[in-house]
């Protein structure tokens, strides 16, 4: 293995029904990009994650409205809500009361000791935890003047600052993100970090960008993190549909042998011998397969001679060439057909597969 198979036992806290840090499985979460106070929006979208298997969504709660909202929300959604709250320490309280099953502050922007100690007070009375998310953006000026800039070492003084300041009020359901935008930056905080503390983490690389330089970095980011066994919780940061969040969190988790969720695709790159549209064929499948939730492994090669040879670990699989079409599972060619029907026959027998088999 190139990464380490042991990972760092950190306290264990729940969001909701969701068990993070201990033994509990690395989860992967996403934020909502609809105004929360469009309430029908903001459920489609959470529903619409609920699907592709994010396990906690954040949304953002801006003022009263978004804070009231938070109670209609949580009656149609079936996942942990959080509430990110900035500056006005009464919308954490509100998001509290309207029944949110976490918050999300940086308590550096909510004000004086007095206000972080009423929001701590109401989230002790029910009982939910609160992650302290800190910025490479939005550090404190005597940090940013200290260290002669924003460095790793900086955001790490500022996480152990708060993380004090909410244990000054004898409080310790705390979950702790330490971000920046830049790979190495962010990699070398949270290594920093875990050495400072057992509070589980929230892994990712903020404001990482677009699909490509998204996933890039996002990958690279949270697998070397995750690859020193560092992490309780990952959010791919995409400037997208955060479905798509989703999508690249398990695939970074498969990668990495740590999770293993919804189908594992395996293509090949093509070459002059393909005589089918496999690209097209490829984004089919992927497409008709987003919401399916077991971890199975299914090849499309575009050679019906050496397709199923080279994909001999695929669960089931399908090739194509000179019209005729074949499926085959684990390496054995098990049917043929007309080349048309590549996808539909695919599907079908993957709705076919005994689901005892695979492990959610």
């Amino acid at each position: 293995m190139l990464f380490t198979s042991i990972r760092k036992k950190t306290r264990q806290i729940k969001v909701g029904n969701v068990e993070i840090g201990g033994s509990a499985p690395v989860s992967v979460q996403s934020m909502t990009n609809t105004f929360t106070q469009d309430v029908p929006a903001t459920i489609k979208q959470i529903r619409q994650l609920e699907d592709a298997g994010c396990e906690i969504v954040r949304i953002a709660v801006p003022d009263q409205e978004a804070a009231l909202a938070v109670a209609s929300i949580k009656k149609n959604i079936s996942i942990p809500l959080i509430a990110d709250i900035h500056f006005d320490y009464r919308l954490a309280i509100a998001s509290i009361k309207a029944g949110a099953d976490g918050l999300r502050i940086n308590p550096g922007n909510i004000g004086s000791r007095e206000k972080i100690k009423a929001v701590v007070d109401c989230a002790r009375e029910q009982n939910l935890p609160i992650r302290i998310g800190v910025n490479a953006g939005s550090l404190e000026k005597d940090l940013v003047e200290k260290y002669k800039g924003v460095n790793a070492q900086a955001m790490v003084e500022s996480a152990m600052r708060h993380i004090h300041l909410l244990e000054s009020f004898d409080y310790h359901e705390i979950k702790i993100s330490i971000k920046a935008s830049d790979v190495g930056r962010t990699v070398e905080a949270y290594r920093l970090l875990s050495e400072k503390t057992d509070y589980p983490l929230h892994v990712g690389v903020t404001e990482a960008g677009g699909l490509y330089s998204g996933i890039v970095k996002s990958s690279l980011g949270i697998g070397m993190i995750l690859a020193q066994g560092i992490g309780d919780t990952i959010r791919v940061s995409l400037t997208r549909d955060p479905v798509e969040e989703i999508r690249v969190g398990y695939e970074i988790l498969k990668g990495l042998g740590i999770r293993r969720h919804g189908p594992e695709i395996i293509s090949c790159p093509t070459c002059g011998r393909c005589k089918i549209n496999l690209f097209d064929i490829a984004e089919q499948v992927e497409k008709a397969l987003l919401s399916y939730p077991y971890p199975i492994k299914v090849a499309i090669m575009g050679c019906v001679v050496n397709g199923p040879g080279e994909a001999r670990e695929a669960d089931i699989g399908i090739a194509g060439g000179d019209d005729i079409g074949i499926l085959f599972k684990k390496g054995k060619v098990v049917k043929k057909f007309p080349q048309e029907k590549l996808v539909q026959v695919l599907l079908d027998e993957i709705e076919k597969l005994d689901k005892k088999s695979y492990k959610i």
